[in-house]
């Protein structure tokens, strides 16, 4: 059963091939017996999980239900979880047990759908790589010395060892797409302000966004459905109608223009990656779709103006964990000076108190103007790159990776090397327009992916050029060896 996609799953539970109850059992099953080699889960929620289960299984034989109630997933430990600890990934939130959920919780709890447990990430959501939580890195499962990618590796780990059938995710740089091509998924950043932020533990408030992790585009499609829509209680969410992301899966592309932007395609890239990419964007034109050179002239400056101004965001959003209301606290501090120095000091990872510095500096008197101001700038300077592109084009692909999984360890001492894993997924976030990575191909026998950029708004049409590409290719079809 965890071969299978969320629709396959979602179909068998409708004709009663198999109950709610058998199919959690038998990923909390897979859980402990491959958890222990992976680290992609901090706490498994067995008997929440079962007890749900067999809520939905009542639910299913009652009548009407939602097309997912029943169907196992995972949460990312940066969703407030009411009654569950919600660390994300750090020390400082170890004890942290939310008073309430994100709205993204209750979405998919109000579907029906099993929460198995949450997920490993790096510690805040700030990584490349999985290797700065608090519990420890999590293991690829195409090649178990790799990293998955970060920061929502331990999501995609889960997923794609079949630890469940799929997740959600955070991305502020990259952090779904970037763990999805490294752990052969599909992995949909969705445009800023579709999904709520609102119970979403803040990394960099003008960037961060919640999607799904699957197997498939038409999984990806069936969970944005749940997550996606309005949220009076998040400032910036988005009052616009939510289309029915499936309804279009299967419109034809021919015709479809789509970019490639030179600028992808030059230094730093992998050449069997750029070799693979071009093979796979050739598919599109094997189905009538039309590629188009391109130019993203200023998408050199996105990896500085995100390390302005994301780290600027983090300070101001961190300066809440104090010792005072939440989270770790010292022991006997000597005053409120030493609570907050020495909280801090032990409740933070390296990565994180880096971060920190970068941004309290961006924005202290004297440099705000010389920094974070200026960042701003080339931030709609980045924008405007991807409106005025979408102008002559339909959809922006490429890369979504330099190169496949590295090893473990290989770049975690070298901050500015780490930095350059997400140079082709930082953009996005920084313009807020949707993008996506799927399967494209194996280099080095390990996963690859392809990334689609759409217009403000059209996951709908990214979603529909993905599905597209996998019923041609069947790369999205394999599963890692060691845990098939």
């Amino acid at each position: 059963m965890h071969t299978l996609s969320l629709r396959e799953l979602a179909d068998g539970l409708a004709k009663a091939r198999f109950s709610s109850e058998e199919l959690t059992r038998h990923f909390l099953a897979r859980i402990a017996a491959h958890n222990p080699a992976l680290n992609a889960y901090i706490t498994v929620l067995e008997e929440q999980a079962l007890a749900g289960a067999r809520a939905a299984d009542k639910q299913r034989s009652s009548g009407d239900v939602h097309p997912l109630t029943g169907v196992p997933f995972a949460h990312k430990d940066i969703f407030c979880t009411e009654g569950v600890r919600t660390s994300c990934g750090s020390k400082m939130l170890d004890n942290f047990i939310a008073p309430y959920n994100a709205t993204v919780v209750e979405k998919m709890a109000a579907a029906g759908m099993i929460n198995l447990g949450k997920t490993n990430m790096d510690e805040f959501a700030m990584g490349s790589s999985n290797e700065t939580s608090f519990y420890g890195p999590v293991r690829n499962p195409w090649d178990t010395n790799c990293v998955p990618g970060g920061s929502s590796g331990g999501s995609a780990a889960a997923v794609a060892a079949g630890l469940a059938p799929a997740a959600t995710g955070t991305d502020t740089g990259g952090s779904i797409r970037q763990p999805s091509a490294l752990c052969n998924l599909t992995g949909l950043k969705p445009t800023y302000g579709r999904v709520s932020r609102y119970g979403m533990i803040a990394f960099a408030s003008s960037l961060d966004q919640a999607g799904p992790m699957a197997r498939t585009a038409e999984d990806a499609a069936l969970m944005l459905q749940v997550m996606a829509g309005f949220d009076e209680k998040d400032s910036t969410s988005i009052d616009c109608t939510v289309p029915d992301y499936s309804a279009s899966l299967n419109n034809s592309v021919k015709g479809k223009v789509i970019g490639v932007p030179r600028e992808f395609f030059a230094e730093g890239l992998s050449d069997a990656v750029a070799s693979r990419t071009r093979a796979a964007l050739s598919e599109y034109e094997k189905m009538g779709a039309v590629l188009k050179d391109i130019s993203l002239p200023h998408s050199h400056l996105s990896i500085p103006c995100y390390y302005v101004i994301a780290p600027a965001e983090a300070s101001t959003n961190l300066s809440r964990y104090d010792g005072v209301r939440y989270g770790h606290r010292c022991d006997n501090p000597l005053d409120l000076a030493d609570l907050y120095t020495r909280t801090r000091e032990e409740g933070f990872g390296d990565e994180v108190k880096r971060r920190i510095l970068v941004g309290t500096y961006a924005l202290s008197a004297g440099f705000y103007d010389a920094y974070y101001r200026k960042a701003q700038r080339i931030r709609r300077l980045i924008k405007n790159d991807f409106t005025e592109a979408f102008k002559s084009v339909d959809i922006i692909a490429g890369p979504t990776s330099p190169s496949p999984a590295f090893a473990l360890g290989e770049k975690v001492d070298d901050p500015l090397t780490m930095y350059l894993e997400d140079m082709y997924t930082i953009a996005v976030n920084l313009a807020g327009v949707p993008a996506l990575s799927i399967p494209a191909g194996m280099v080095d026998n390990k996963p690859i992916g392809l990334q689609l950029i759409g217009r403000d708004f059209a996951e709908a049409d990214i979603l529909n050029a993905a599905h597209q590409f996998q019923l041609q290719t069947d790369w999205h079809k394999q599963f890692a060896p060691a845990f098939a």
